[in-house]
């Protein structure tokens, strides 16, 4: 006879509503969700041995309690590494600010909770010559592939941010200066050069592609379309170089975020001066940026050997 399972409480009921939230709505991948859905059991396991059955019944007390054992460990949970506690402290802000704006609760007990903060790490980088394998993957002649050899170039051409990418329009295309209108954060306007690999990439998809995509849609002007004519998905995008990533095969874990910080890593080590660089990526201050300019032990050997007259003998 099997186990009867237990009643789903408001809790548990609030817990997949959130999950199913990250999986439909918000599209994030598999491993992604694994890693909150992980966070979020284990904040509710510490929930209900406090007797908390009602999300109503969470308090701050409780957030700040769970967030402590995740930075400190308990005598039988050792504590987490520091970007493990952020990444589960931000799941934990996430649920309680959902709830809040469902109207599952009155007040999001967590918003003034913040996570712990992370050492800065070099940002992860491809090669010059793993790019060009990247890009290179994508070398079809369809409507399709156009489309994605368009947004790579040009990912990687201007250090845009994937939401920057797919929310650019027709006219912030200036190919008679050769540069691209981007729109940050907080809708933050900068103009960007593009360079010709990327431009020939662009007209030929412009040309070639985008017309036959466009024509089976209601009509817009963004620049990125899907297959159906309608403006390409932040998900897409990802998609799109994921499946690059695959034909290159690159086994280093590719994303929009990874071209951007190829972007700025190879253009400083290309000579460009550090707040050029933070103009082009939209960075509110040079700090941000100056995390490119750090160099890895191997690097800062390999410069002084071959610069230090007495390094060798």
């Amino acid at each position: 006879m099997s186990t009867p399972r237990p009643a789903r409480t408001a809790l548990t009921r609030a817990h997949d509503e959130y999950l199913a939230h990250l999986r439909v709505e918000r599209g994030l991948s598999p491993n992604t969700l694994a890693a909150y859905r992980h966070d979020l059991d284990r904040y509710l396991e510490f929930l209900t041995s406090q007797g908390i059955t009602d999300p109503e019944a969470i308090t701050a007390n409780h957030v700040s309690t769970m967030v402590q054992r995740l930075r400190q460990g308990t005598k039988d949970t050792p504590a987490l590494a520091p970007s493990s506690a952020a990444r589960a402290t931000v799941t934990i802000r996430g649920w309680h600010k959902f709830m809040a704006a469902e109207g599952t609760v009155i007040d999001n007990v967590a918003g003034d909770i913040a996570p712990p903060a992370v050492g800065k790490r070099l940002p992860k980088a491809l090669s010059v010559d793993e790019v060009s394998r990247l890009l290179q993957a994508v070398n079809g002649n369809d409507a399709a592939a156009l489309r994605d050899r368009a947004l790579l170039e040009m990912l990687y051409a201007t250090g845009a941010r994937i939401s920057e990418a797919v929310g650019l329009t027709i006219d912030d295309l200036d190919r008679e200066s050769g540069c691209v209108r981007l729109f940050g954060k907080g809708r933050k306007e900068r103009i960007v050069p593009m360079g010709q690999y990327a431009w020939d990439a662009m007209d030929r998809y412009l040309v070639q592609s985008r017309p036959h995509l466009a024509e089976k849609g209601q009509g817009n002007a963004s620049v990125f379309v899907n297959l159906r004519g309608n403006p390409l998905s932040r998900q897409s995008a990802w998609g799109i170089i994921q499946h690059a990533a695959e034909a290159a095969e690159l086994t280093t874990h590719i994303s929009p975020h990874v071209l951007r910080h190829s972007f700025a890593t190879h253009v400083l080590h290309g000579g460009a001066d550090v707040r050029v660089v933070q103009e082009m990526l939209g960075h509110a201050s040079v700090t941000t940026t100056q995390i490119y300019t750090l160099v890895t032990v191997d690097q800062l050997r390999e410069v002084y050997a071959m610069s230090h007259p007495r390094a060798r003998g």
